[in-house]
């Protein structure tokens, strides 16, 4: 089990990019990484990443880079991390992406393998304004895809399920237009690192896993692979 090379996922929002983190990530038995759910962890331990994130986040302002690549760096060198790990909608920008890349290296760890994933606008807005999370455990449904046994309830825990405020047609349609501006330099520069592969996000989500197990032992970062 393990990963010999670091995964990282790209994609715009609603493009499967969560799920197909953690499913690659308990395939490999390597840690799931969501640069939001650390930034939380962080400040619930009241950590000094987190007493210094904490503020920002409360005001909805963007985390600067070097508060998320120092708790990326400290994430990393995590024992449970030795076997690889994935990244999940990071890095967002070329200059976080040069910087992970000076990580990798200063902590001998092989050059990652890029996954861009590409989906219709219009599937985006369908699979995010559909999108509902539990308020108990974090589980993800789409009332249009993937719905719940009982409307409203989580299947697991009969949690309450909720849309998020940004989860609505208008601000996807928002927020599509700015990743396909900030993320197009990033996808060029892995590109041309010779790291990046394109997946079709609209397929099945099982699709989508085995097109990613292929790619990652392309890559030759199977470890199962002797």
């Amino acid at each position: 089990m393990g990963l010999k090379r670091p995964v990282i996922f790209l994609g715009p929002p609603g493009a499967g990019k969560g799920t197909q983190a953690k499913r690659l990530a308990a395939r490999y038995g390597v840690p799931h990484l969501s640069t939001g759910d650390m930034l939380r962890e962080h400040v619930r331990q009241g950590t000094e990443l987190g007493r210094k994130a904490k503020p920002l986040m409360d005001h909805g302002d963007l985390v600067p880079d070097d508060v998320v690549l120092g708790m990326i760096e400290e994430r990393i060198t995590r024992p449970d991390a030795a076997g690889g790990f994935v990244f999940d909608g990071f890095p967002r920008t070329l200059p976080q992406a040069e910087k992970l890349d000076e990580i990798l290296k200063r902590r001998h760890v092989a050059a990652p393998v890029v996954v861009n994933f590409h989906v219709s606008n219009d599937t985006l807005v369908r699979r995010v304004a559909g999108r509902r999370v539990c308020k108990v455990g974090g589980e993800i449904y789409n009332v249009y895809e993937k719905p719940p046994k009982v409307d409203g309830r989580c299947d697991h825990d009969g949690g309450e399920l909720i849309q998020r405020s940004d989860d609505n047609a208008d601000v996807v349609r928002d927020r599509l237009a700015a990743f396909e501006k900030q993320t197009q330099p990033l996808i060029d520069y892995y590109r041309t690192q010779g790291n990046l592969d394109d997946v079709d996000g609209s397929s099945s989500m099982d699709e989508v896993s085995r097109l990613l197990t292929q790619i990652v032992a392309r890559h030759g970062a199977d470890g199962d692979r002797s």
